[in-house]
C-alpha cells in the first residue's frame, strides 16, 4: 500500500528498476518530507522498518537512466537522511540465480565411499553395459541444458554469452522451482552454426533434454533441426516453440471473449524472424484460415500485397513479434470491430497498451507490468517435465497443440475477460496440466506404435520424422 499523496504514487511498472533505501525517518513522518529532494512521479513503497527510527522504502522508476539519475541524487551521502541504497535487481542477484547442492550430503567414510570411489565404479560399470541405467542412477533424466550463443538476448540483441548468462541462469531457476527439473546453464562462445551444433552433440549423454534460447535466426532453425535429428533426447528452442505455444492458448481466449473461432478469423503476424515464423506454423496446425505474415510467403491466402497497412486492413486480430513503433493507432482503426492486439516485442512493445485505450477489444504484451502477459515461462517448464516423465524422444508438434490446449482451459469461462487471458506463471495448475497433456500425446504415439513388429528398428528414423 503507498504512504505517499497520488501525485507521487506511481503504481505498476518494471520492478527491475528500483532503489531500496534505508532512510532516518519517524514511524509517524509523511515520506514527502522525508524524501522532498526527489520530483513528484516517483514511485515510492514504505517497507518494514528494520531499525528504531528507520524505514525502508523503494522507489520505482521508469528505464536505466532514470535509475542513475536517482542513484546519483541519493547515494554516497548525498542525502543526510539516507543511510543506504541498494539497487534492488542487483542485490537479489548476487551470487547468481541457482545452486548445485547433494541430494544426499556424504556425512561419514561409509557415505563416501557409496557418494563417490568406489561405489561409482560399480555404477559405470553397469552402465557401461547397459545405457538405459543411467536414467535410475544419474540425473540425466531430470536434467536439461538451456543453451544459448547469446545472439539473440531479449530486445538486446548480439550482446554475446556473457552477457546472456543472467538470462539463462534465470530460465535455469524456473525449471527448477515449477517443474522441479535441475537445468544447467549453458552459454558458449562459438563462431558458427557446426560448432554450436558440435558442442552440444558432444554434451548430449550428460542430459535428458535440451532447451535452445536467445539464439538469432536463422542459425537457430538449423540447429535445432540438426540436434533433434542426431540426438535422442527433446531439442526445444523456447523462442520459437515456447512462444507460438502461449501465444496460441492467448489467442484463443481472446477470440472466446470476443465470441470469435481461430478457424474463421483474419490474423496477422508482423514479424518473420524465429518466433514469427514458429507462431505462424502453430496457428496454422492449429486451424486458423486466414494467417497472413508480412515478410513471407508460405502463408497470405488472399494473395494480399503491399505493406503492413493492407495486410490489416479487415484483420481480427495482430500479432507482434517485431520491434517497438511498428503499429500506431490509426493502423488499429482499419482493423475490423473490436481487434486483437498482442504487441510482443520485449521490452518495448510494438505500441503501448495506453495508445489502444477505447479502440482495441483485447491487449496483450510481453511484459509483466500490463495485463495478458505473453511469457513463455507457462510452457516451457511443463513441456519439458512432460517430456521427460515420458522419456520422450522428441516434443512434437501434437504435443505443442496439446499445451496451448490446456493452458488455454485453465482460464474458466468465470474468469476469462479481456484482462486475463491466461493462468499466473506461478499458478500450481500450469505446469501438472500442460506435463500431464504433453506425456499423453507421447503415450498415445507409443501406443499406436504397439503393434507394429518393427518398431524397434524403426525407432530411430521415427524420431527425426515424427
Amino acid at each position: 500500500m503507498l504512504e505517499t499523496s497520488g501525485e507521487w504514487a506511481r503504481p505498476g511498472g518494471d520492478p527491475a528498476f528500483a532503489l531500496v533505501l534505508t532512510v532516518r525517518a519517524a514511524p509517524d513522518e509523511p515520506l514527502e518530507r522525508v524524501l522532498d529532494f526527489l520530483e513528484p512521479g516517483w514511485g515510492v513503497s514504505p517497507l518494514p522498518s528494520l531499525l528504531p527510527g528507520h524505514r525502508r522504502v523503494v522507489l520505482q522508476v521508469e528505464d536505466e537512466e532514470s535509475l542513475r539519475r536517482l542513484g546519483r541524487a541519493v547515494g554516497g551521502g548525498r542525502h543526510p537522511r539516507v543511510t543506504a541504497c541498494v539497487d534492488r535487481l542487483w542485490s537479489m542477484s548476487a551470487g547468481g540465480r541457482i545452486q548445485v547442492r547433494p541430494r544426499m550430503p556424504a556425512r561419514t567414510a561409509e557415505d563416501l565411499a557409496l557418494m563417490y570411489t568406489p561405489g561409482v565404479g560399480r555404477l559405470a560399470a553397469r552402465i557401461a553395459t547397459d545405457a538405459g541405467a543411467a536414467d535410475a542412477v544419474t540425473g540425466r533424466g531430470n536434467r536439461v541444458a538451456v543453451v544459448s550463443d547469446g545472439t539473440a538476448v531479449l530486445g538486446l540483441g548480439n550482446v554475446g554469452p556473457l552477457a546472456a548468462l543472467p538470462v539463462i541462469e534465470g530460465k535455469a531457476a524456473l525449471f527448477a522451482q515449477l517443474a522441479d527439473i535441475d537445468a544447467v546453464p549453458l552459454c558458449v562462445n562459438v563462431s558458427g552454426t557446426d560448432e554450436l551444433v558440435a558442442l552440444v552433440r558432444t554434451l548430449a549423454p550428460t542430459f535428458g533434454g535440451i532447451n535452445l534460447d536467445d539464439i538469432a535466426a536463422p542459425r537457430c532453425f538449423e540447429v535445432e533441426q540438426r540436434l533433434q535429428a542426431e540426438l535422442d533426447i527433446p531439442v526445444f528452442h523456447d523462442d520459437q516453440h515456447g512462444t507460438a505455444i502461449v501465444v496460441l492458448a492467448g489467442l484463443r481466449n481472446a477470440l472466446r471473449v470476443l465470441g470469435k473461432r481461430l478457424e474463421t478469423a483474419r490474423v496477422v503476424v508482423v514479424g518473420a524472424g524465429a518466433a514469427g515464423t514458429e507462431v505462424t506454423k502453430l496457428l496454422r496446425e492449429a486451424g486458423a484460415g486466414d494467417t497472413v505474415v508480412c515478410l513471407a510467403e508460405h502463408t497470405n491466402p488472399r494473395r494480399i500485397t503491399g505493406g503492413l497497412a493492407e495486410a490489416l486492413a479487415g484483420a481480427d486480430a495482430v500479432i507482434g513479434l517485431s520491434r517497438p513503433g511498428v503499429l500506431t493507432r490509426e493502423l488499429v482503426t482499419t482493423m475490423a470491430l473490436d481487434p486483437i492486439v498482442f504487441a510482443l516485442a520485449n521490452p518495448d512493445p510494438e505500441i503501448r497498451p495506453e495508445q489502444l485505450s477505447g479502440l482495441a477489444a483485447v491487449v496483450a504484451t510481453g511484459r509483466s507490468d500490463y495485463p495478458n502477459q505473453i511469457n513463455n515461462a507457462l510452457a516451457f517448464p511443463g513441456i519439458f517435465r512432460g517430456a521427460l516423465n515420458a522419456r520422450a524422444p522428441r516434443i512434437s508438434t501434437a504435443m505443442q497443440l496439446a499445451a496451448a490446449d490446456v493452458l488455454a482451459g485453465l482460464v474458466g469461462d468465470d474468469q476469462l475477460s479481456a484482462r486475463r487471458l491466461l493462468p499466473d506463471v506461478l499458478d500450481p495448475q500450469v505446469v501438472p496440466t500442460v506435463s500431464a497433456a504433453v506425456a499423453a500425446v507421447e503415450l498415445s504415439r507409443r501406443r499406436a506404435n504397439a503393434g507394429d513388429g518393427n518398431a524397434q528398428t524403426k525407432r530411430r528414423r521415427d524420431w527425426v520424422t515424427w
